[in-house]
């Protein structure tokens, strides 16, 4: 159906809802910023399945039905990717009749997976921090899935055509047709970046002056020149952009300008979005909308940006949109809570207990029987310094375990959690009871460090 066709009244399926997002005009936010020029809001979290993703998901699966690689019924869909994409291709396995096995990251939420599993899709994780080429990525592992599994297949956005096609000839279209081919500005969030050079090329042909704005986070290595990469972050919250690599989409050259973002900036835009401009967005709609805020303050009046929203809400209850959480990271003050004496008391040793710890070299096996011998929820993981570089959990042993990456006899270096709940007993400020109050309401345990010494609340 052309983009340009919105009345047709009764679809076929859900996939056909798929596209054609309404481009909204944001009011509050531009103004509290001092933003002279026009700002609308590309809203690609109202696709069915609650991203722009659909639109590749679709456009690969169809691509691969009238080539031949896939058959209904008899192929399998294997396909890496932080959860949207994922969720894309299992809401078109469902109606095309494939079975879908999506691989991803531990990081990515807990929505996601609840997602893919009610639309009938199996689930594998990964760790986290495994680069793009371990063995443990998502990626490497969706490659070995493959070549074990009868007739499976991975339709591959980091590398298929048809992902940045999708946007060349859909997203790109609408907002022209849109802004009549008249528009200034297109700020987008980089990940696969099929979205940033589609769309950036499709408009580069018809609005030669509109410059392309792309939003990398800090963390990762897809920005130009090199030196905007530079950066202490290891990983970071936001879900959905930045890679550890250069995907085969992605066409740096439709790019005039790359803006690095943060994951305090990134969050509180979004929740900002959501508040202000009442478009129940994701995280890395605030990563855009941040980098578009600041790109959009060399515009004048008269003149258009153009923000893509990537996804939605839905896929983040508990964590951004959680005081509590934003509050464990330091991206939100601690509440005030008058009506407890103790609250803004200072966090002190006379709070905690020393716990043991367990050595990054130690089995398992000998950490399972450990927890349970200290009737601990969790045990410090310390390398040889003494340092403490993760949390090992029997929970997330299982989670290992039962996806077939880890066993009993090996180390617990690749089964420690490197993200949970800590705070610095010799901070400045000093942590209060407030805030370790307000983490355990969300986690099982806070982790209480010194420079000397160990101990957890």
């Amino acid at each position: 159906m052309d983009c340009r066709d919105r009345n047709q009244k009764i679809q076929p399926d859900i996939l056909h809802v798929i596209g054609n997002t309404p481009l909204v005009k944001l009011n509050n936010i531009p103004k509290q910023e001092g933003i002279e020029c026009d700002m609308y809001a590309k809203c690609e979290f109202l696709n069915p399945g609650g991203s722009v993703k659909d639109r590749i998901a679709y456009r690969m699966i169809l691509d691969a039905e009238k080539k031949g690689i896939l058959t209904p019924g008899v192929s399998v869909l294997v396909e890496p990717t932080s959860g949207n994409t994922g969720i894309g291709l299992a809401l078109g396995a469902a109606i095309r009749g494939y079975r879908c096995i999506i691989v991803l990251p531990e990081k990515m939420s807990d929505e996601k997976v609840n997602t893919l599993l009610a639309l009938g899709a199996e689930i594998i994780r990964t760790p986290t921090e495994a680069a793009w080429d371990s063995p443990e990525s998502n990626i490497m592992v969706a490659h070995r899935l493959t070549k074990e599994i009868p007739n499976a297949h991975i339709l591959d956005q980091y590398n298929n055509v048809c992902n940045p096609l999708a946007h060349y000839d859909g997203t790109a279209e609408e907002i022209l047709w849109s802004l009549d081919d008249n528009l200034d500005m297109v700020v987008i969030g980089a990940g696969t970046s099929g979205t940033v050079s589609g769309v950036g090329h499709k408009i580069k042909e018809r609005c030669p002056k509109c410059l392309i704005v792309a939003v990398d986070p800090y963390g990762s290595i897809l920005a130009e020149p090199e030196e905007l990469n530079k950066s202490d972050v290891q990983t970071y919250e936001v879900e959905g952009i930045g890679y550890d690599f250069l995907p085969k989409v992605l066409d740096r050259r439709v790019v005039d300008k790359w803006i690095k973002t943060d994951d305090k900036k990134s969050l509180e835009m979004a929740r900002r979005l959501i508040k202000e401009e009442g478009l129940l967005c994701g995280g890395s709609s605030g990563s855009a909308m941040w980098g578009a805020v600041e790109a959009a303050r060399s515009l004048k009046k008269g003149q258009k940006c153009v923000v893509i929203l990537p996804d939605s809400v839905r896929n983040y209850m508990t964590k951004f949109i959680s005081d509590q959480w934003m509050e464990a990271r330091g991206f939100k003050d601690v509440p005030s809570n008058d009506k407890l004496w103790w609250w803004d008391k200072p966090l002190t040793k006379d709070h905690v207990s020393s716990i043991r710890t367990i050595s990054h070299s130690s089995t398992v096996s000998d950490a399972l029987t450990a927890l349970e011998t200290n009737h601990a929820v969790a045990l410090p993981v310390l390398n040889d310094e003494g340092r403490v570089v993760g949390m090992f959990t029997a929970d997330n042993a299982r989670r290992r375990i039962t996806n077939l990456l880890a066993s009993l006899s090996d180390t617990v270096t690749n089964l420690m959690a490197k993200k949970y709940n800590k705070v610095v007993l010799n901070d400045t400020p000093s942590p209060n009871l407030g805030l370790v109050s307000r983490m355990l309401d969300i986690a099982p345990f806070v982790l209480v460090v010194e420079k000397y010494g160990i101990g957890m609340n």
